[in-house]
């Protein structure tokens, strides 16, 4: 076979970019290892940024979105003696928009496939080679055939797990990876939301948060520690637990009922060295992983994908190498921007088990300073709803 671009991965990075190319014409074919029921299956984050919902508008997959999508215009933060809002819309003048990753993955799977791209499912054996070179290739394995396909560029979007980012040389030995000891245990329950809009929690227990899917779909978390298992978890502790890191007043009118799906996410950054070399490129997780907290993981993803079809244009179109060329440096410059805050977020709200009064002290006092900052509180909503690419 023979295209210009081949996407390996069908989650919301390889699938966004595919959208984009059809709409510019530029021919292309998505693998993907896994079969599309199981990539639906999978339950991810659910907060996107003004410039992810853009694009998903822009690229004609965006109307159950904007019908169904709950606009929040700020969030809540919590602790042991206070509870404040923060407006995003005074201090940013954006907003950020609760849609499940799977609803987005659905929309753009159902535009794909009504467009008739060409997305072949349970590719097995997936392998890159010459992308050093003006003619890369794609193998892999389905029902019992080996197929090649020739191409002009290849873009990795398989995740951290994924073949795409062992490719490039430098990343063996010098990406940037941190495991902390902590992760989130986290349910799904048929109930409404706690609030009208996420609150963030910092207690004396750890951290908490109160999420959603929709008006009657609720997401919750607690900070456990990163060898928990769910199964330690009835509904009944995981509800009573998170109560008691919220305040009273906010606790009391939390309704309860069972979950549809409990798991624990494990706290972690990985951050590759090069999201490029040669004709292939780096999209999504298999370039990064940041810790959930700033709600940056899908919509690094999009900012991604944002880069890379520019860069795969201006290839196209004029022959031009340069966007090649420069795009991992410019896609990483916002990589590392969403990564300081995410960090930040993460340490000022969890409660570590290595660390020491001091550094707690200092912790509170952050959140303390959010609390009575305009200046801080403005920087955050700035990154909160998206840093401009």
């Amino acid at each position: 076979m023979r295209t210009q671009v081949v996407i390996i991965g069908g989650g919301p990075a390889g699938l966004l970019l595919a959208c984009k190319l059809f709409k510019k014409q530029i021919d292309f074919i998505l693998i993907e290892q896994r079969t599309k029921e199981y990539v639906l299956s999978r339950i991810r984050a659910g907060v996107l940024e003004t410039g992810t919902v853009n694009q998903l508008v822009d690229v004609g997959v965006g109307d159950r979105l904007k019908s169904e999508g709950q606009i929040h215009g700020g969030v809540y933060f919590s602790t042991s003696y206070d509870f404040f809002h923060i407006n995003f819309r005074q201090l940013a003048n954006k907003t950020i928009t609760v849609y499940g990753q799977t609803e987005v993955t659905r929309d753009m799977y159902e535009a794909l496939e009504a467009w008739g791209a060409n997305l072949i499912f349970e590719a097995k054996g997936v392998d890159i080679s010459g992308h050093q070179s003006p003619q890369p290739k794609v193998t892999y394995d389905n029902e019992g055939t080996r197929y090649e396909i020739k191409c002009d560029i290849v873009v990795g979007c398989d995740g951290f797990h994924g073949i795409s980012k062992n490719k490039i040389s430098v990343n063996a030995e010098h990406s940037y990876f941190a495991q902390l000891p902590i992760g989130w245990l986290g349910i799904l329950s048929e109930t409404p939301p706690l609030k009208d809009e996420l609150i963030y929690s910092r207690s004396d227990r750890g951290f908490a948060l109160a999420s959603m899917r929709s008006d009657t779909l609720s997401r919750y978390y607690v900070q456990v520690p990163v060898t928990e298992s769910p199964e330690n978890w009835s509904d009944d502790r995981f509800w009573e637990e998170l109560k008691l890191r919220f305040p009273v007043h906010i606790s009391s009118e939390l309704e309860t009922g069972p979950s549809i799906e409990k798991s624990i996410a494990p706290l972690r950054t990985y951050v590759s060295k090069s999201m490029s070399e040669g004709r292939l490129l780096l999209c999504g997780d298999s370039a990064h992983i940041v810790p959930p907290t700033g709600a940056k993981g899908l919509n690094l993803a999009a900012s991604d994908v944002y880069y890379a079809y520019e860069a795969i244009v201006e290839h196209v179109n004029n022959n031009n190498q340069t966007g090649l060329k420069n795009y991992s440096e410019k896609a990483l410059k916002r990589v590392w921007k969403s990564m300081r805050f995410s960090w930040w977020m993460t340490h000022m709200l969890h409660l570590f088990p290595d660390s020491d009064r001091f550094t707690e002290k200092i912790m509170e006092s952050e959140l303390s300073q959010l609390r009575n900052s305009i200046s801080m509180q403005k920087v955050l909503s700035e990154n909160y709803t998206g840093l401009p690419y």
